[in-house]
């Protein structure tokens, strides 16, 4: 797995060896990637932004967002095997200092505190057999991390019936193999 573009493009991601972990497929993320610059739906620029990374596994999706020019990310996740390979990814790149990393499970988002950041993008990529994004979506909403501005990016299986949340306006929606990817905005 490789860094798509920007400043680390081509740069080499690890990846875990064990099945526990479902990370960003390449040509979805290319694709998440390409929507941001391109769609007259999505009006949200990379550059600059406050990206909080939800269920980072080992961080291709946060890891993109400063390599295209991200002020910074917060990455979540606390699957043993995939923080650890997050961490020699950020120290590889020489990230440390735009990154902080929660060892801890999103659902626990409002009972921390974020010096009343309002992040720009959200990308939420829970398990596909996850069914909670309900919750956390309304722990997003409660927590006051994202406004009216602010984007959110939700990977789910292609299979799923999610119905997403009542707090959620879908802008667009995207599948791409087994992946449906969900582009909305807080109403």
């Amino acid at each position: 797995m490789r860094i798509i573009s920007g400043d680390l493009k081509g740069k080499k991601l690890l990846t875990p060896l064990d099945k526990s972990t479902r990370p960003l497929k390449d040509i979805v993320r290319e694709s998440i990637f390409n929507i941001l610059e391109h769609s007259n739906k999505v009006s949200k620029k990379i550059t600059n932004s406050k990206v909080l990374d939800l269920f980072s596994g080992t961080g291709s999706f946060g890891i993109e967002c400063l390599s295209r020019g991200s002020d910074n990310v917060i990455f979540f996740e606390n699957y043993q095997n995939s923080l650890k390979i997050l961490k020699q990814n950020i120290f590889n790149l020489k990230l440390e200092k735009r990154t902080t990393i929660y060892n801890e499970s999103a659902y626990n988002l409002e009972n921390l505190e974020f010096k009343k950041i309002i992040f720009d993008i959200i990308f939420l990529d829970p398990p596909f057999k996850d069914k909670e994004i309900n919750i956390l979506i309304d722990q997003i909403k409660k927590s006051k991390v994202a406004d009216l501005k602010s984007l959110l990016i939700i990977h789910r299986n292609k299979k799923s019936n999610d119905k997403i949340s009542k707090y959620l306006n879908v802008i667009e929606e995207k599948s791409y193999g087994l992946s449906k990817i969900f582009f909305c905005k807080l109403n």
